[in-house]
């Protein structure tokens, strides 16, 4: 169950809205909103029939009532965008006090009875601290069933006035973290499916949706984070990053602390528009909570020399003029043994989170980023449009992303596989070959730890759909692949030279639990027979930042 919060002060035209029918002139209007809940007074003078506009003003000077009466105001800061500073700034103070929450399911949860809505209006409402409950006055409030939305999500509407009934003002600090702290205790106890209190993922505007179809492509959104993510994996600097970022054909622009021009803070993308259309910006932080710019510095080597480059590069890409070192490593081939290194790699990073905790939220997030990274490079070398790889890059991107990454300790030390998205990005064919099929069973085996930890960690959303993809998109696929080569000699024989490849088991039987003490059998994966010494990509100075 999702919440919306937001805040106003005029009662009677969000009312209006609640109860609106007229689609014409009323965005995402519905055809039976009518009362599940809310305070005794409302209650009992209006049933659950439909509302009409009347019966939307009478509430809404019910629950206007009390602050009308003691003349209470309730003021939020307002903020207006400086277009010559080029910031939000503080402008004064308006009027807000009416709280305005909606509640949703996702589309395939299917509805709830009214008695359910209800029922859980009135637990989130004393949840809140609106409500006698909180041991002070009430606040006056009211809850419409607007049906189904246009996407197919059944949902209610909250209607709250700030000022209680005692003329005092109901505090709403902390109100986003609690509403949805509240949501996640109401799932349980509805039986509702629980979304995660760990990940969180961006969502996107409805009307970037129905543009997307419209013009019968992908959405800006989606295809941008993969390129972002494709380009920041394979990059060892952020220089090479926005090289990179360039390549694939996206624009850039960066976003520079105040009253500077080399401090780049921030960062935003677009897709190249066509002649006589003006682009369309994305930040970082909108397409996904991993690929803001102070995450993606993380990964990168750090030095003055290096943020000195960095900021001529984002300077050139800002005034779209050429890039300003054309000899960076993006552009040089990597040898054949790379390959095997990071298919070893690869290997050894599989094994090795059987053994992470699940509660290890960074460890399996720095995974999950990495193997991300990789298939969303390989997409955009091998797929002219969205394809296998772009799914399982979009799937695992979601436990990339954590809600509160401050919370959780620093990722354990694994074998670093984020030189893998630079030999697809590298790749000088588009032609599949055995070393990519090596590489990638061993990111499928990677994948499957992903899916195995969600699994068992009782998040079955999570778990379906990365099996999902897995199974039903990225299985196939492997199965068009050459074949792995033989090991090399002196090496120790892969199992998956001699077997279907683990994509194509995984297919044929499902897939099954790996970790130690696992009852079903598995198939065997090979113990490397070195251990990979990493290369300066992975142990660059700023790596531990």
């Amino acid at each position: 169950m999702i919440p919306n919060i937001t805040r106003g002060s005029r009662m009677g035209g969000l009312m209006v809205y609640l109860a609106s029918t007229d689609s014409d002139k009323t965005k995402n209007a519905h055809s039976d909103p009518h009362l599940v809940a809310g305070d005794a007074a409302i209650m009992s003078w209006y049933d659950d029939g439909i509302l009409d506009r009347d019966d939307a003003l009478a509430i809404a000077k019910h629950l206007d009532q009390p602050r009308k009466l003691f003349g209470v105001s309730v003021k939020i800061k307002d903020f207006q965008w400086d277009a010559a500073k080029k910031e939000r700034v503080h402008v004064g103070y308006k009027d807000a006090s009416v709280w305005h929450c909606s509640l949703s399911l996702r589309a395939e949860e299917g509805a709830l009875t009214d008695q359910q809505w209800g029922d859980i209006a009135n637990d989130f409402m004393d949840s809140m601290g609106f409500t006698a409950a909180s041991g002070k006055a009430q606040c006056r409030w009211a809850a419409i069933n607007h049906g189904t939305s246009e996407n197919g999500n059944h949902h209610i509407h909250l209607a709250v006035s700030l000022v209680r009934e005692d003329g005092t003002k109901a505090s709403t600090h902390g109100d986003y973290k609690r509403a949805q702290q509240t949501c996640r205790e109401l799932e349980v106890k509805y039986g509702l499916e629980q979304l995660s209190t760990v990940y969180a993922t961006r969502g996107y505007d409805r009307a970037e949706k129905a543009t997307a179809v419209r013009d019968e492509r992908e959405m800006h959104r989606m295809s941008l984070a993969r390129k972002v993510r494709a380009s920041a994996s394979a990059s060892a600097t952020e220089g090479e990053f926005v090289r990179r970022a360039r390549e694939t054909g996206m624009l850039l622009r960066p976003r520079y602390a105040k009253n500077t021009t080399d401090v780049i803070v921030g960062y935003s993308v677009a897709e190249r528009p066509k002649a006589g259309e003006r682009p369309i910006w994305f930040g970082g932080g909108t397409l996904a909570s991993d690929l803001k710019l102070g995450a993606l510095r993380e990964e990168w080597m750090d030095s003055p020399h290096l943020a000195t480059e960095a900021a001529a590069e984002w300077n050139a890409a800002a005034r779209n003029k050429r890039t300003v070192f054309r000899t960076g490593p993006e552009k040089a081939t990597p040898p054949a043994q790379v390959w095997v290194e990071y298919t070893r790699n690869a290997t050894a990073l599989a094994e090795q989170l059987r053994s992470i905790p699940r509660d290890d939220h960074a460890t399996w997030a720095k995974a999950a980023r990495e193997v991300s990274g990789a298939f969303a490079a390989w997409s955009h070398r091998l797929e002219p449009t969205p394809g296998p790889l772009a799914a399982t890059a979009a799937e695992l991107s979601r436990t990339a992303q954590l809600r509160a990454p401050r919370e959780h300790s620093k990722p354990v030390a694994l074998p670093s596989i984020a030189g893998t998205a630079m030999l697809f990005m590298a790749a000088s064919s588009k032609n599949k070959s055995a070393a990519q099929t090596a590489l990638m069973v061993q990111l499928i085996n990677t994948a499957f730890a992903v899916y195995e930890m969600h699994q068992q960690s009782g998040r079955t959303r999570e778990a379906q759909r990365i099996r999902s993809v897995v199974e039903n998109q990225l299985a196939p696929f492997t199965g068009t692949m050459p074949k792995a080569a033989p090991a090399e000699a002196g090496q120790q024989q892969s199992t998956e030279s001699t077997v279907p490849p683990r994509a194509i088991d995984i297919a044929r039987r499902g897939m099954v639990p790996i970790r130690p003490g696992s009852a079903l059998p598995t198939t065997p994966t090979a113990t490397p027979a070195k251990t990979y010494q990493p290369s300066q990509r992975d142990t660059g100075p700023g790596l531990d930042r």
